[in-house]
């Protein structure tokens, strides 16, 4: 069956031209045959999907109609799909099954997506590369020895190798975003707390966020659609304004519109191919009568250390639970005591990255170095989104990489953890901040795919999603698709 976009089959399926079943048993048998060289899926079960999708396909019959209905979904395997093996890209989660599903995906459920595999990721969703998964890393579709980007790897990979329209990924520093720009989709970063983190495993619960993929903005607003709103099961989630225009997404009028470039994004750094990319963007915003304004984002150099420091303090509270004493691997204590089965299940476990965090986030928050390293890092918080706000004042939207490169090859970075983490120098600040910020295709250099960035004030996700239609609807860079064989 011909690959298509979300829009593309969800016409066919309301037409009556396409099955539910017909796609997702086309989609697991792409998973079949081109799986063994990408590495994007963990885990699958085929007897349940094909149930849903006949289901669906029931639905449709009897004339009803969601955004998502009949459509298949892959998940970021961080997000809880009850009945089947979470494992977060950890060994220390051996044989853990979910008992209940995310209210993300419980919402696409009942609005008849068909999840059709679990998602392959760095460990806990920490990476910007995707190399960091226990069970092997997912594979750039682009160019198979090249990373995809992280953490949302597998996930992103899916989308671009065809595997399904729609996937679901977490976004904490730059998780969905990094890896579309280097494998050519689309996706975004909502604002904190328009989807419910409920069900999803936390690793820093003040930057987390569940973040769509797609091919493009029109499709990433269908599965948006059904699934904002607040949860009485997330005490941090809000519900959206605009959220009823988002399953019929228009193109917004870019005449007039105030795009902001940060002059601390377009600094020494930026790989040359990767910044004729985005000149090339912005004169398409220009050629339809946007207005490019240079504005300040003084505090931008203090993000990354503030991330990191916020981050991995988080990390080293959270990641506590996951001690081998009530669920998931538990090693052999030769002693028989507690702390020492602990301390072996953790050792053996978890990885290096995730530990180096866990130890980072530990000695942030240890007596002595809470008020030095903790507290100011919050104050700093404040300060990168109070620069926000103030640009907010004179534009409409932020234009700014995704990331200074394209995709790099394996083991270009994983002895120099600094240079990994300034990967995600660009995406880290609007975490920061709770802005909703998205990736889209901006073009080709050298052979491999490049993102621009978008970002909007809080709660102008649907006026975000609207901007990047438009620019779609002007280009063709997202719909160009890789050459893949077994």
């Amino acid at each position: 069956m011909a690959l298509g976009t979300a829009m593309d089959w969800r016409e066919g399926l309301d037409a009556g031209d396409l099955s539910s079943e017909s796609l997702v048993r086309a989609a697991l048998d792409r998973i079949r045959t081109l799986d063994a060289t990408l590495h994007a899926v963990l885990a699958t079960d085929e007897t349940r999907s094909l149930e849903l999708a006949r289901r669906a396909d029931t639905r449709l019959r009897a004339g009803e109609r969601t955004p998502v209905l009949g459509l298949p979904i892959v998940l970021k395997d961080n997000l809880h799909w009850s009945g089947l093996p979470m494992t977060c890209g950890s060994r220390v989660l051996d044989g853990y099954v979910a008992p209940y599903d995310a209210t993300v995906v419980c919402r696409l459920l009942e609005a008849g997506a068909i999840p059709i595999a679990k998602t392959n990721l760095d460990e806990f969703a920490m990476g910007s590369s995707g190399e960091y998964s226990a069970f092997d890393a997912a594979r750039n579709p682009w160019d198979p020895s090249l990373v995809p980007g992280g953490s949302s790897s597998g996930s992103v990979v899916a989308v671009a190798a065809g595997y399904a329209p729609l996937a679901l990924g977490s976004d904490t520093g730059g998780s969905v975003r990094l890896p579309a720009s280097f494998c050519n989709v689309t996706a975004l970063r909502p604002t904190y707390g328009v989807l419910s983190r409920y069900g999803l495993t936390a690793m820093a619960s003040s930057l987390d966020q569940v973040g769509p993929i797609a091919t493009t903005a029109q499709d990433l607003a269908l599965a948006f659609s059904v699934m904002v709103g607040g949860d009485p099961l997330d005490s941090t989630s809000v519900d959206l304004p605009g959220a009823e225009q988002l399953a019929s997404l228009r193109a917004a009028d870019l005449k007039g519109l105030r795009i902001g470039l940060p002059r601390e994004y377009f600094a020494d750094g930026l790989e040359p191919g990767v910044r004729s990319l985005l000149d090339s963007a912005l004169r398409v915003f220009e050629g339809q009568g946007a207005r490019l304004v240079e504005v300040s984002l003084p505090h931008t150099r203090y993000a990354i250390d503030t991330y990191y420091l916020l981050c991995t303090s988080e990390v080293s509270s959270n990641l506590s639970r996951f001690d081998g004493v009530r669920y998931g691997l538990r090693a052999s204590s030769p002693e028989g005591g507690v702390p020492d089965m602990i301390a072996r299940t953790r050792d053996l476990g978890l990885g290096d990255e995730v530990k180096r965090r866990i130890l980072l986030g530990t000695f942030c928050l240890s007596k002595g170095y809470y008020d030095a390293f903790y507290m100011k890092a919050l104050k700093a918080r404040t300060l990168i989104a109070a620069d926000f706000h103030a640009a907010f004042a004179q534009v409409d939207i932020l234009a700014s990489p995704v990331s200074p490169g394209t995709a790099f090859p394996f083991g270009a970075k994983t002895d120099d953890p600094l240079s990994m983490y300034l990967a995600d120098v660009f995406t880290v600040p609007t975490a920061l901040a709770g802005l909703p910020c998205l990736s889209m295709p901006a073009g080709f250099t050298s052979g491999l795919p490049a993102g621009i960035q978008l970002i909007g004030p809080a709660l102008s996700d649907v006026h975000l999603l609207e901007v990047a239609h438009a620019f779609q609807s002007l280009t063709r860079h997202h719909l160009e698709t890789p050459t893949l064989s077994a």
